[in-house]
């Protein structure tokens, strides 16, 4: 269960930090916005990152497996129609601003939650396990995103984070059927 947990913390970091890694160029180039609006569109993101952390602990809280499973889902969701519209600025202020609660604070939170429910007995050692996963996850998705970037153009780095976000799904499931009693499966 650890080594998934692990794999899945790397892929759901790599989908995140795949995309956001180059949003100041995303949203220059493809959203054509002044270097002001772009800094305002940074701190709307960063504040929505504290509204997800209050919400992702209320969700882990009462519907943890729920939770984990619709993350890739709801974030997918998010970049598959931020590709479409990236280029119109109310859109894509709404999106970063969603983007920011699931991306920033639940994300986040679910990572900690995979990794320290998989190793309950160290949770020291959980813990540095933790930030390794998502260290390691930041550097995969900006270099596949950079390499995305200068083969397709920007606005095709949000497909790091598609592609990441479901290959993370497959991890998720996976861990979910391996790890949990048959009992709890049938209800």
């Amino acid at each position: 269960m650890v080594w998934i947990s692990i794999v899945t913390v790397i892929l759901l970091n790599s989908a995140v930090f795949g995309v956001y890694s180059y949003l100041a160029e995303y949203l220059k180039t493809v959203t054509n916005l002044s270097p002001n609006t772009i800094s305002l569109t940074l701190f709307i993101f960063g504040g929505a990152n504290i509204i997800g952390n209050i919400v992702a602990g209320r969700l882990l809280t009462h519907h943890a497996m729920k939770s984990i499973v619709s993350f890739p889902l709801l974030l997918g969701a998010v970049y598959i129609i931020l590709f479409f519209t990236g280029q119109f600025t109310v859109p894509m202020e709404v999106l970063t601003f969603i983007w920011g609660i699931l991306a920033g604070g639940i994300m986040a939170n679910i990572n900690q939650y995979l990794i320290a429910s998989a190793a309950p007995e160290a949770p020291d050692f959980a813990n540095g396990l933790f930030i390794s996963a998502c260290n390691v996850g930041t550097t995969l998705g900006a270099a596949v995103g950079g390499l995305f970037i200068s083969e397709m153009g920007t606005p095709y780095v949000v497909l790091v984070g598609v592609l990441s976000l479901i290959v993370s799904l497959a991890t998720i499931l996976l861990r979910i059927y391996m790890f949990t009693p048959a009992q709890q499966l049938s209800r």
